[in-house]
């Protein structure tokens, strides 16, 4: 017995070495952690509870037989973030360049397959060269293993990919798949196809971090929801984003103590809109009033900056917030815009989390482009995911609601079950301009002085219609609120909505805009 305790001992000392000592001083002179210091920077102290660290790959695989690790680059185990529970593996780069195995497939299969049925999140921390070579297509295989799991685990527990090292061909899908992407600054990094392959199809030369870094990913692709400067604060991230998710989707989200109080009011918000709505103001000022204070965490708050989302804090209670941004693009909707709101929406409604909408969007967005590009389905996007939204949702609208934005955006019609608008709300279905010329085209043809007859035109359009007032007499909004008062009604509403059901017809699934 005491023969094989000191194995086990030997080999347990050999898994907490990865690759051993100088592979490890390869990783820091890197300026990147180890698989193992990530983990415990993430979890709470003791807490992790490690599975298959003595899993090795077979000695007949081609060019290996002397490097047989075990663990076969990858961590993988339960622990805790601020005493609730997470499944989590890390890829070891110490080890064949953390390369993808048939191995390292079935320790995370297990995991997430234990994840699922317990209803834990799972967290992964992507740094690999890719898949491994000489496994062939075992190791394709092994991805897509993964990927099912991706598929199958969608909506039910949240999951989270951390990109803190190379993420190369079809490594990629599997962040790609999952429900956040957070990516570390210089050492993260996504692509297909690598600058070689660009340089050998394109003859453009391009660096890693110019193809796929994080930068990228945050401001042009959309790829990744939230980027930190270094490893340290992209772990921190993954515990912040956790502390609005629940555990899994038959949960609530957790609730904190507020310290802001509900009753508080916001007057800086009654002058905030601009008299001339050709003038644009920032959105964040108005949320970060609304919400518990310093709860707000955006998410893409720099890809499709015309709209704001993110998850904040009411009374302690996390909500989804979706925004428009009037400081961009006049905050009107577009292709990108349409899928960051859409993909959030439904985000907020697979983890219970009410939506609150801010509206001021007069359209959305013209051009050749946009329309060559496909906003049409994008836009419907937006539609299907309020739609079928059953969490609370409340919609406050600022300043413009015009033509189909109004309609997407959290409208009666679109099920929202409470509807405010602000004073200066404009709801109307085109702009007065429009309007004006188009209602009254024969009168403008025929008259004397038809500039001066437009203008009057115009001003009569803008009473009758570009306020809130007539859309309350139709009962499309519920209550003309003062601006001040907003965060205390919004705050009253979702208590009357803690205990809402409401069920959309059985089906296998519905088919989603293209």
């Amino acid at each position: 017995m005491e023969d094989r305790l000191e194995q086990l001992r030997v080999l347990r000392e050999a898994a907490q070495l990865g690759g051993g000592a100088q592979r490890i001083a390869q990783q820091h002179a890197r300026g990147k952690l180890t698989a193992r210091e990530r983990l415990a920077l993430l979890l709470d102290p003791g807490s992790f509870q490690e599975l298959g660290a003595l899993a090795r790959h077979g000695i007949s695989d081609f060019g290996l037989a002397a490097e047989r690790y075990p663990g076969d680059g990858v961590v993988t185990g339960f622990g805790k973030i601020n005493e609730r529970r997470v499944a989590v593996y890390a890829q070891d780069f110490t080890i064949l360049g953390g390369s993808f195995s048939e191995v390292q497939a079935q320790k995370i299969t297990r995991l997430m397959d234990l994840a699922m049925e317990s209803g834990i999140p799972i967290i992964g921390l992507n740094d690999s060269g890719g898949a491994r070579i000489q496994e062939g297509v075992r190791s394709l295989a092994a991805y897509g293993e993964v990927f099912a799991r991706n598929v199958l685990s969608s909506g039910i527990v949240p999951q989270i990919s951390v990109i803190l090292g190379p993420c190369a061909g079809g490594a990629v899908y599997s962040p790609a798949l999952t429900d956040f992407v957070i990516m570390a600054r210089d050492i993260g990094y996504m692509f297909l196809t690598g600058p070689e392959v660009v340089r050998a199809v394109s003859g453009r030369e391009v660096t890693v971090q110019q193809l796929g870094g994080a930068d990228i990913h945050h401001q042009r692709s959309g790829v990744a929801h939230l980027v930190a400067d270094d490893e340290r604060g992209a772990l921190d991230l993954v515990k912040a984003l956790l502390s609005y998710l629940p555990q899994n989707n038959t949960d609530d989200p957790p609730h904190l103590l507020p310290s802001d109080s509900p009753e508080r009011m916001a007057p800086v918000l009654n002058s905030i809109v601009p008299e001339d709505e050709r003038i644009g103001y920032d959105m964040h000022t108005v949320v970060a009033q609304l919400v518990d204070e310093a709860s707000f965490l955006e998410l893409q708050p720099a890809y499709a900056a015309n709209v704001l989302i993110g998850f904040a804090r009411l009374d302690g209670y996390p909500v989804g917030i979706v925004a428009n941004n009037p400081a961009v693009l006049a905050g009107a909707l577009d292709i990108d815009s349409s899928d960051k709101i859409a993909r959030f929406v439904r985000i907020c409604d697979a983890y219970n989390l009410p939506v609150i909408t801010l509206v001021d969007c007069p359209g959305y967005l013209p051009g050749i482009e946009q329309e060559y590009g496909g906003v049409i389905r994008h836009g419907a996007k937006i539609i299907y995911a309020y739609a079928g939204a059953t969490v609370p949702k409340i919609s406050v609208v600022l300043r413009k609601a015009i033509g189909g934005a109004y309609i997407a955006l959290s409208s009666k019609q679109m099920r929202c079950d409470l509807n405010f608008a602000w004073p200066t709300a404009q709801i109307a279905v085109m702009g007065a301009e429009g309007a004006a010329r188009v209602l009254w085209r024969e009168e403008l043809k025929q008259a004397a002085d038809p500039i001066a007859l437009e203008r009057q035109l115009i001003a009569e359009y803008r009473e009758r219609f570009f306020n809130p007032y007539h859309a309350a007499d139709l009962g499309q909004i519920d209550e003309i609120i003062e601006p001040a008062e907003t965060r205390p009604r919004l705050i009253r509403g979702l208590e009357i909505l803690r205990t809402k059901v409401q069920q959309n017809p059985p089906r296998k699934h519905g088919l989603y805009p293209s």
